[in-house]
């Protein structure tokens, strides 16, 4: 098909346009719709993930003496500073994690909402999982009573979870045999 414009050059681009309800086709060669500027082959996106973290990880420091600490640190195996990944929005390898876990951990709460994966679980596994969580809410609240020295009912949590722990174990040794 050749170029509705200059009627010469095979049209390798397909514009329509959609303005009040009509509907225009035009079929056009590229230096046409440059000429048009229809196009704008220059594209650049608005929207950048790294620089989202950026402004996500710099909300997160507060005085320039917290700030300066963290560009400093370093991870011990690529040697990526904090700076650096603040800037590009990449870890270098898996080591950064842990270099930068203290300072990550905030940025991913607001991402994520939480820092723990809540994600699908199988469906073989799930009551095991539904248990495992619920192991850990009861522990969670044994050590809330401990803390306000509420003994008798931290005892009672206590047993309710050596009872748990023992039919979960039994559970696995069964599924193994």
């Amino acid at each position: 098909m050749l170029c509705q414009e200059c009627r010469r050059a095979e049209a390798n681009i397909h514009i329509v346009k959609q303005v009040n309800g009509k509907q225009t086709e035009i079929n056009l060669c590229e230096q046409c719709a440059r000429k048009k500027e229809e196009l704008d082959f220059t594209f650049e996106p608005q929207f950048s993930l790294h620089k989202l973290f950026t402004s996500m990880l710099n909300q997160g420091l507060i005085g320039a003496r917290e700030e300066k600490e963290a560009a400093a640190l370093q991870c011990p195996t690529c040697k990526l500073t904090f700076a650096q990944f603040g800037q590009i929005g990449r870890l270098g390898c898996g080591s950064c994690v842990g270099a930068f876990e203290e300072r990550l951990k905030p940025l991913l709460r607001r991402i994520h909402a939480g820092s723990t994966h809540t994600g699908k679980v199988p469906a073989r596994a799930r009551i095991r999982v539904r248990r495992l969580r619920e192991l850990d809410k009861l522990k969670e609240e044994l050590q809330q009573k401990v803390q306000k020295e509420e003994f008798e009912d931290a005892a009672l949590l206590r047993d309710q979870i050596r009872d748990m722990e023992q039919e979960m174990s039994t559970e696995s040794k069964g599924e193994k045999e």
